[in-house]
């Protein structure tokens, strides 16, 4: 089975960090986040990824290809013109063929099994299968309804009254029948695929009960970096396994002033601490100089900001 990655988005809820980093590359752990995916992948077995972009495409192009990863078949989908998720599949419909194939959001961090995903998607018989996972915040984030173990509705949009505490992960299984109802041009596949399926054929849905973190924003990102019981912290050995990389808190090529002090926070590579420095449960992005006697307290900072990015608590 191959796997259709959604990397080609501005990453706006990021800025100012994606006004020079495109947010595939944006590190979490000092690993870039689509390299999670990667991982994720790999592990279950699915090697052949096709991966669109747009914003910044050369340079996550690049980064890609130079990373040594081994053992997978990264095929880039480049679009001149940003297409959204609908047009962006539609355009890959050659490249990902007659089978059944993955699509994951690039944006995530989570611990979904994609094998048991696949599983379920199998015993469904239906066309479609879509990763669903409950919050609290559901009614915040868009809620999914859901009737008779199918997936009916996306935050009332079809009109049908059904409300839930389950949410779309941005991971699911399809059946190349979605690419009979997506648009070539500029379009969303929640309004065009997933539509078209739940009217032929039906979507079934996948509970996922593990770990599931949007770090599209600055607040999720930051959290996302610094929660000390995270399932990136857990999957450090079988990812290091997996593609060779680990993620880890403080980059062995940073530099940290003895006279500085730092507690709860994320140091990347190229950065340079100085002397009476005070860094607190914040994120510094790789190559960021912290003049002496500077107080970082709850921020993500990087090397082109003028301000300091304070998150709310």
């Amino acid at each position: 089975m191959k796997a259709f990655i959604l990397a080609a988005g501005f990453g706006t809820r990021l800025r100012p960090l994606t006004d020079h980093i495109p947010k595939p590359l944006i590190p979490i752990l000092n690993i870039p986040s689509l390299f999670y995916t990667f991982f994720l992948l790999k592990q279950a077995g699915i090697t052949e990824i096709i991966c669109n972009i747009h914003y910044q495409a050369s340079a996550i192009r690049r980064f890609i290809e130079s990373s040594g990863l081994q053992g997978l078949t990264i095929t880039f989908s480049e679009e001149a013109i940003i297409l959204g998720t609908g047009g962006g599949l539609k355009k890959c419909e050659t490249l990902l063929g007659t089978d059944d194939f993955l699509l994951v959001n690039s944006d995530i961090i989570t611990d979904i099994d994609f094998k048991a995903l696949i599983r379920s998607h199998q015993l469904s018989g239906r066309p479609g299968t879509l990763t669903l996972y409950e919050t609290a915040e559901a009614a915040a984030i868009g809620y999914i309804g859901v009737e008779r173990g199918l997936v009916k509705d996306f935050r009332n949009s079809r009109n049908t009254g059904l409300v839930s505490s389950y949410i779309y992960t941005g991971t699911a299984v399809l059946s190349p029948k979605i690419f009979g109802f997506l648009k070539e041009e500029f379009s969303g596949i929640v309004d065009t695929g997933f539509t078209g399926l739940i009217d032929h054929g039906g979507l079934s849905y996948y509970r996922h009960e593990g770990v599931w973190k949007d770090i599209g924003s600055m607040q999720n990102y930051w959290q996302a970096n610094l929660d000390a019981d995270s399932v990136i912290r857990n999957m450090s050995d079988n990812m290091n396994l997996a593609i060779g990389m680990r993620p880890h808190s403080i980059s062995q090529e940073a530099f940290i002033s003895r006279d500085a002090a730092v507690s709860g926070s994320v140091i990347g590579k190229g950065c340079h601490i100085g002397a009476d420095c005070t860094i607190t449960n914040s994120v510094l992005l790789p190559g960021v100089t912290v003049k002496p006697g500077t107080d970082i307290i709850n921020a993500v900072v990087d090397p082109y900001s003028t301000t300091v990015m304070t998150p709310k608590k």
